[in-house]
């Protein structure tokens, strides 16, 4: 049974091969047409070589002795310049099809590039929350491009190599029935060996994308500008300089084994396929020595015999390479099959322009996908339309993930988020996104100019300079741009040339800019002044509010000169709601907020930077 297994699982994996050559012909329908004539025709020349080889050995022989007339050399001239000929265009041929494929290659490099990124940004949030999702894209990303263009080049070899082999086989068949089977036999061990041993690498390789990703982790460590200060700082180069070669070692070791097992089968099946080379080679010398066979054939069959036996160990290796690769590809087509576990609507209801009542969270329970534990139980929450809310509440409350709720990058287990009534499950994703700007807690810094990292908040629309400049006063970034060596024209960043480096805080304007650039009706503001000096605080508040006028608002923080701002404060501890009010009324209760606000200000008057992180805000 085990051999009918591998046998199946085989097959199973060559059933990519069609929808790999379809990938391919949609990529480059006319490079890929004019690939299959170039092989077809580079084919059979060696044949034609061969063939015209006989002829030339023959004329030479009957040449020889009889004074070299013209008559007796002229077919022989003929010949051989018949057979430079074909060499020429046997090489020009072979340059046409290494362009040809090049040419194709970038085309489906880019193809495939083109599918893997639309997937991924059409998955959903929770796949990127999961490791095994990110081994599956590493395998993605670092084999699947390369591996569909050895395929299709072996694919290229296979066509050609076949129609050349099947060639030979002919021009043999005259000499002995027996000699195409026996090139067969010859080189079958040598298939055995590609076969297993691809299929052993592919499976180390697979279960080593852990390990492969890790190595990718030290090395950043290592490498990258984030962490080179406190890498020096703390000491820390040494260990994971020796984790990575740790690792490396570890991984090296094995596949040198596996490559040390491989090359000790594969010169065991050569050593077999020479016995019968050698075998077929001493009956033909016997049957010229007999007289059975001119020296003509002699030569032509020395020829046929020993491309054909190359030839069919090339076409073995093209099988072996085309069943690696498609082991390889599985991994693409399985990544292209995953599906969005957020599910449209299939008639979605419009979002409500303007919001009228606010956003609601009705009896919503929720845990993450793969845990066990609720985030959220029974969780309700009222957030009015055209008003500030604050929600506070100590690290892990769950307010973040109200945020993934709000806009859909999760769905809850139980219960509902709604917009005037309507469950966000019942609209399109896409126009409520669009009704929605958020400024996450770690804010992306793009490598761009300073007017397209606040053009990014909204790409629907024309970005006017006006439009980005008053986006930009509205966050308190407009003084921070100008001040750059060619103002919002400036590259932001240390990447590529010429970028500017900013300060976290500077960062976070530009975010705030691009947040506010968005003019959605609902701003969601996460943590968004973490990084700004308590000087700057006030000022940026109060161009919020007057920005927020008539937009719904939430602003999560652990800041009370923030909080205490807000129209209305909710606090949040264990995946609920523990208190509700305005800043004095809060205080008045002498419950969690308050405390954390004693403590806050205690921290303050003493000249200490609070820590936020523990109290409720």
């Amino acid at each position: 049974m085990k051999p009918v297994r591998k046998l199946l699982s085989t097959l199973t994996q060559l059933s990519y091969l069609p929808r790999t050559f379809r990938l391919v012909w949609a990529a480059s329908r006319g490079y890929s047409l004019a690939w299959l004539i170039l092989l077809i025709l580079r084919g059979l020349l060696p044949v034609v070589i061969v063939y015209e080889t006989r002829i030339l050995v023959d004329g030479l022989k009957n040449t020889m002795g009889t004074g070299g007339s013209w008559e007796r050399i002229e077919p022989v001239l003929i010949t051989a310049g018949l057979i430079a000929g074909i060499m020429l265009l046997t090489e020009l041929l072979q340059g046409a099809i290494d362009w040809t494929r090049v040419a194709q290659s970038e085309y489906v490099q880019d193809y495939m590039n083109t599918l893997v990124h639309d997937k991924s940004v059409k998955l959903d949030l929770a796949f990127y929350e999961s490791p095994e999702f990110h081994d599956r894209l590493d395998r993605v990303r670092s084999e699947a491009g390369s591996r569909s263009l050895s395929l299709l080049e072996n694919a290229g070899g296979l066509l050609q190599n076949t129609l050349t082999m099947v060639s030979m086989g002919a021009i043999l068949i005259p000499y002995g029935a027996w000699l195409p089977p026996a090139l067969l036999i010859s080189t079958l061990p040598a298939l055995f060996v590609v076969l297993f041993h691809d299929k052993r690498y592919h499976e180390w390789w697979k279960s080593a994308t852990s390990d492969r990703r890790r190595l990718q982790y030290y090395e950043t460590m290592l490498t990258h500008s984030a962490v080179a200060a406190e890498l020096r700082l703390f000491g820390l180069a040494p260990s994971f300089r020796h984790a990575y070669q740790e690792l490396r070692r570890r991984l090296r070791g094995e596949n040198l084994r596996l490559s040390r097992d491989q090359n000790i089968a594969r010169l065991v099946a050569t050593l077999l396929g020479l016995l019968v080379a050698g075998g077929s080679m001493t009956w033909m010398l016997w049957r010229a020595f007999m007289g059975s066979a001119s020296l003509g054939d002699l030569a032509l069959f020395y020829q046929a015999f020993s491309q054909g036996q190359a030839l069919m160990r090339a076409l073995m290796g093209n099988l072996g390479k085309i069943y690696s690769n498609s082991l390889f590809l599985a991994n693409l087509f399985e990544f292209l099959e995953l599906k969005p576990r957020i599910v449209e609507a299939s008639q979605p209801r419009p979002f409500p322009s303007p919001l009228v009542r606010g956003i609601t969270f009705r009896d919503v329970s929720f845990r993450y996908p793969g845990s066990e534990r609720m985030v959220l139980r029974d969780f309700s929450l009222d957030i009015p339309s055209g008003r500030i809310t604050a929600i506070v509440g100590p690290n892990g409350a769950g307010k973040s993930t109200l945020i993934k709720l709000l806009c859909r990058f999760h769905d809850t287990v139980a219960g509902s988020v709604e917009m005037d009534g309507i469950n966000v499950r019942d609209m399109s994703t896409e126009e409520l996104w669009r009704e929605i700007t958020v400024l996450f807690q770690i804010p992306v810094p793009y490598h761009a100019t300073a007017a397209q990292n606040i053009a990014y908040g909204d790409m629907s629309g024309s970005c006017l300079q006006a439009d980005i400049e008053s986006a930009a006063r509205s966050a308190g970034a407009h003084e921070v741009i100008t001040r750059l060596p060619n103002g919002y024209d400036t590259l932001l960043g240390r990447w590529f040339l010429n970028g500017a480096e900013l300060s976290s805080g500077e960062w976070q304007r530009i975010a705030l800019a691009r947040a506010f650039f968005r003019r959605a009706q609902i701003l969601i503001l996460d943590e968004p002044t973490s990084f700004m000096d308590s000087w700057a605080e006030g000022d940026w508040f109060d161009r919020f509010r007057t920005l927020a006028n008539g937009h719904t608002s939430i602003v999560i923080t652990h800041r009370f000169t923030i909080a205490m701002r807000a129209d209305i404060i909710h606090v949040m501890d264990k995946g609920g709601i523990v208190e509700s009010g305005m800043h004095h009324e809060l205080l008045a209760r002498g419950g969690l907020y308050a405390k954390s606000w004693l403590s806050q200000m205690q921290h303050c008057a003493a000249g200490e930077e609070p820590d936020t992180d523990n109290n409720a805000a």
